[in-house]
């Protein structure tokens, strides 16, 4: 109870059983399974702004690219279960029995050798948090270490992003091209295209969601989080106190990667398919304004900038085919005008006063001691005495 204490504060709790609830109750008993599993892949994308939160919030690195983490993930995954559905008996049709269709479609004859290893779902598993992680760590310690940042890290990102769209596209006869891979079907011989299946993936991305948030707030609670906000906001004073700031960037950075990559093998797994439009530049946008909605400096907020903003993109795409995209700008320059800060910025504003208060109403009824100031939705504390 100890460790839970200094893990999160009275509010960040509350917030956090608050998230559960809505993940865990409300969301399952009040929609169709074709809705939850809507709003299911809805939170893989939390995965990402969560990253982000860490990444650009407090670290002050914008990547425009995690896309590209996202997608990496996906295809991992992806791979793995198309093998699984490319039997030599599933595709016996087929010229070449016993590989994915659309590479007997581009004339291929044999699995390529990069292919091979995903026949292991062991190895997949560790491809979707290596594989991302030594990326990230590359293209860092090429940026980083020659103290490239802000908008020139954001570009070079974008960038990368729009080369490995490129790549896939092109490649079609190793990555699906442009229709990606499609028609996964079983995980270990479980049918992933079920109700019940559907049910229990969404649970699944519930779970791993909330474990996210843990390990998101034990990094910023830590020593290495003090020192993220530091390097954010006085750089060259971290510099100066001996502490190595590229290494710092790279960790974070690394870190938002793998969280992405995650969100994009549950990805593919609730939706059962993997593209490059997940890849590229437009989706790594929108995963930004996901983390500037619910508010850069909240990992609580990012899930429900996420959900907002998607509910939004459906329900006007839905009523409004042709206004839905001045719909979603609408609600952008929202954010930007209105409540910068995003909907966290709006929670400490006009409800964290009364839900403190509420908090030491509770404990003077018990035993008089000291309350907390009222945090952010980050962990931030302001300073404000206790009433």
């Amino acid at each position: 109870m100890t460790h839970v204490k200094s893990l999160l504060s009275r509010q960040e709790l509350i917030g956090l059983l608050f998230v559960a609830a809505l993940i865990f109750v409300l969301m399952p008993l009040s929609m169709d399974i074709f809705r939850l599993n809507l709003f299911g892949k809805y939170l893989t994308y939390a995965f990402v702004a969560i990253g982000l939160v860490l990444c650009w919030g407090k670290g002050g690195i914008l990547s425009l690219g995690q896309g590209v983490f996202f997608g990496l993930g996906g295809y991992c995954m992806a791979m793995y279960l198309k093998l699984e559905a490319s039997t030599p008996e599933a595709t016996a049709i087929q010229s070449t029995p016993g590989i994915p269709d659309f590479m007997d479609w581009n004339q291929i004859t044999s699995l390529p050798w990069f292919w091979e290893p995903f026949n292991s779902l062991t190895f997949t598993l560790l491809a979707i948090i290596v594989l991302p992680a030594l990326f990230a760590f590359v293209i860092g310690a090429a940026m980083f270490k020659r103290r490239v940042g802000g908008v020139y890290f954001a570009i070079i990102t974008q960038a990368i992003a729009a080369i490995l769209t490129i790549l896939i596209i092109g490649q079609q006869g190793y990555t699906g091209g442009v229709n990606g891979i499609t028609d996964l079907r079983t995980l270990k011989g479980w049918d992933i295209r079920t109700d019940e299946a559907k049910y229990v993936l969404y649970y699944v991305n519930g779970g791993l969601l909330i474990a996210v948030l843990l390990l998101s707030q034990f990094v910023l609670k830590s020593k290495l989080g003090r020192l993220l906000v530091a390097v954010r906001d006085k750089e060259d004073r971290v510099r100066f106190s001996g502490y190595d700031v590229s290494n710092i960037k790279i960790f974070v950075f690394c870190f938002a990667a793998v969280l992405s990559a995650i969100g994009g093998a549950m990805f593919t797994l609730q939706v059962g398919f993997m593209s490059p439009s997940f890849v590229g530049i437009v989706p790594s946008i929108e995963m930004v304004i996901f983390c500037a909605v619910g508010g850069r400096l909240s990992i609580f907020g990012a899930v429900y900038g996420t959900l907002l903003v998607n509910w939004a993109k459906t329900t006007f795409s839905e009523t409004f085919p042709e206004l839905w995209l001045f719909g979603l700008g609408g609600l952008f320059i929202a954010v930007v005008l209105v409540f910068p800060n995003g909907l966290s910025g709006l929670y400490r504003t006009y409800l964290a006063p009364h839900v403190d208060r509420l908090i030491s109403r509770g404990n003077s009824g018990n035993r008089l001691e000291p309350v907390s100031p009222p945090p952010d939705l980050d962990g931030d504390a302001t300073a404000k005495p206790a009433e």
